[in-house]
This record gives C-alpha cells, structure tokens and sequence, in this order.
C-alpha cells in the first residue's frame, strides 16, 4: 500500500460554496486524516488547513455581461489551476457551484485522467438544459442540493446524486427567535428587519443603498425599527462603510461579523437579494422579500433563457409563489416596504409550515452524504 498521501483539489468561487466545502471537507478528513486539500476555498475551508491558491474573491463575479470585465483574468486562473493540478494530479477533483468557471476546469482534468465531481447541479431546469451534454463532458458525478435534479441527468445516462443541503442539516426545525435575540444583545419586544444585499461586490453596489433607503421609509411605519446588516467578509464590510461615511437614518442600525442566521432568526422579516440567502432565511422560517437587479442586458438575455416561473429558491422549492420576489424596477423603495410592513407586524403560521416541510425534504446529512460519493468514485476504477 502506498504512503503517499491522499490528494484532493476542490474550487469554490463564493461564500455560500465555501460553506459546502467546509462540511465536505471536514467529512472526508475523517476518512482520509492525512490528505491534501488544495485549489481555490474560504476562509472556513482555509481555516481546516485547505491550501488556496488564490483568493476566492477573484471568483466572485455574477452575471452574463458582468463576467466580461474579469474575463481575462477569469481564464488566466484556470489556465495556472490546470497547468497546477496537470502537474500535480488530485486524486479527485472537486468543483463547487461556479459553473462557468469550473466546468471548464473540470473537463480539461477529466481529459488528463482526474476524476472529477461537480458539486451543485447549475440550474439546467431553469435555463438551458443542453449545458447537460457540457456538464457530462466535465464531470463522473454531480452532487444535486435539491430532490428534482438528478433525474434530469439520469435522462442523459449521467451519475447524479441527491445529497441535500448542508444547511437544512444545520439548521433546526424550529428556531429559537429569543435565544438569537439573546445572542446578539437584542431585546424580544424590539421589531428587527435582517438586511442582506448579498455577498457581492456588484450585487452590494446595486442594492444596498435601496434596501437602506426601504428600511428608512419601513421605520415610519414601525416605530423603534432595529436593522441588522451582517458583514460577509472585509471587503464587504470595507464596501458598507465606505456607503455609510455620510450618511444618517432614522432606524437603529447594527453591523454584524458574519452571524447571518443568527440575523434572520431574530428578525421578524429578511429583505435579501436572491441566492442561496433565501434558502437560509426559508429554513430558518423567516418572512421575507427577495429582491434582485441585475445589469439591463443581462435581465434582457435572461428574458429569453430562462424557463422557470420564479427566481427564489423558497418559490422554486415550493413549486408556487410563498415569498415575494421582486426585480429590476420593481425594487424601489416603495414596493420593497410595501411587502415588508405586513411581514413585520404579524407571523404567518401558514408560511412557517410551508418552510418546515420543505426543510424536511433537503435534510438528509449532506456533507456526509457527499463525502461517501466523493469516496465512492475514488475507490472505483476508472
């Protein structure tokens, strides 16, 4: 049996892929205690040792014509991570969300031999399910978050697994709104709005100063209204202070380290740009509103591709429209604070079921479940 030790490349491009591969990571250590992790992570992978190559802010990026500025460098990356892993061969290769930049990655290795996996199906049911021909071109495996998914790929003869979420196993059933209230000092009779206008450069530009500007306009209505805005890292919270430097509300505001869930739980509602925010806010069964702008030509191309009825994943889960989501001019002030007042005056038990059932159905032990098929497909022969 060899010594050499057990190699595993992973790449992630953005916060909530981070937190996929920190719970993978951590399970597959348990199994391969002397292993390598290395390629593009966060700072809760780096924080169990990963070695990342580069900073995975470079990554950040959303958005067809968005992408263009950093396209350059986009390809000068993956271009270094393939010549590194062709070099330095994983013994698996693991990409995480990022579809346009990993499944590129992924096929190049799969040709040099590199078993490969991608985590979090791209969303062919929403938009273009041809890119399945690609997908299978780039990976052995894809690990599907949501119950629908892998059948689409078994249509193509595809190996695609259904793990669940990482988060609907972290998150209990029911939360606790004093205990986080508690947490972070705030008293329970006090009315919160959690503020979440992404993990994004771009998306922070285009809507934090509306959601601060719904939040003044909401506090007219709601006397004594607290807003937590939680700070995803330091270039956020760098953005957020640059923002604030003149500016003066009428609300109590509150910047968060992190502590996100711990936000949406003591809230009484969520205002948070669409992604995987609006999942966390469903499990932790929190009233919200989802809003998004995207660059006028992006929204113009999407118009044509995409072939889904909603946008949020709550709505998307549910099959139906259970939260509000709002985009491009849609997302003003006014309409914002128009869904949010009824949110933050009374709950609705009708909502809370709805989010309760669809927790239970993406609870299914994932970062274990993802690791058992990641060390599936290493121990098979190719």
């Amino acid at each position: 049996m060899s010594d050499k030790p057990m190699r595993i490349g992973i790449v992630v491009g953005e916060v909530s892929g981070d937190i996929l591969g920190s719970g993978l990571l951590a399970e597959l250590k348990k199994q391969y205690p002397n292993a390598v992790f290395e390629g593009i992570g966060g700072a809760n992978m780096i924080k169990q040792g990963f070695n990342s190559l580069f900073d995975m802010e470079e990554l950040s990026v959303m958005g067809l014509v968005e992408v263009l500025s950093r396209i350059r460098r986009l390809f000068q990356i993956r271009a270094q991570l393939t010549e590194y892993f062709t070099q330095n061969p994983p013994d698996v290769f693991i990409g995480i969300d990022a579809p346009d930049f990993n499944l590129g990655l992924e096929t190049k290795l799969k040709k040099r031999g590199i078993k490969t996996v991608h985590y979090v199906s791209p969303t062919i049911w929403a938009w273009r399910e041809n890119r399945v021909h690609k997908i299978k071109k780039a990976a052995d495996l894809v690990l599907c978050l949501f119950p629908f998914e892998p059948e689409i790929y078994h249509k193509y003869q595809m190996k695609a697994e259904f793990i669940g979420h990482t988060m609907a196993d972290q998150i209990p059933l029911q939360v606790d709104r004093n205990a986080a209230r508690d947490e972070l000092n705030i008293a329970h009779d006090e009315p919160v709005l959690a503020l979440l206008p992404g993990s994004r450069g771009g998306e922070v530009a285009k809507l934090l100063d509306i959601f601060m500007q719904t939040a003044e306009k909401l506090s007219q209505s709601v006397p004594g209204l607290h807003v937590l805005v939680p700070v995803v890292n330091a270039q956020r919270k760098q953005q957020i202070d640059d923002y604030l430097v003149d500016k003066a509300f009428s609300f109590k505001l509150t910047l968060l380290d992190g502590q996100a869930r711990e936000a949406m739980i003591a809230s009484n509602a969520v205002l948070l740009a669409s992604g995987t925010a609006t999942l966390e806010a469903m499990l932790c069964k929190r009233p919200m509103v989802v809003a998004y702008k995207l660059a006028p030509m992006t929204h113009w191309m999407m118009g044509y591709l995409y072939k889904q009825n909603y946008f949020s994943l709550p709505n998307i889960l549910a099959g139906r429209e259970v939260v509000p989501e709002l985009l491009q001019e849609d997302v003003n002030p006014d309409t914002l604070c128009q869904y949010l007042l009824p949110k933050m005056q009374s709950e609705n038990v009708n909502l809370i079921d709805t989010f309760t059932q669809l927790h239970e159905t993406l609870k299914r032990d994932a970062d274990k479940q993802a690791a058992i098929a990641v060390q599936s497909l290493i121990a098979k022969g190719k």
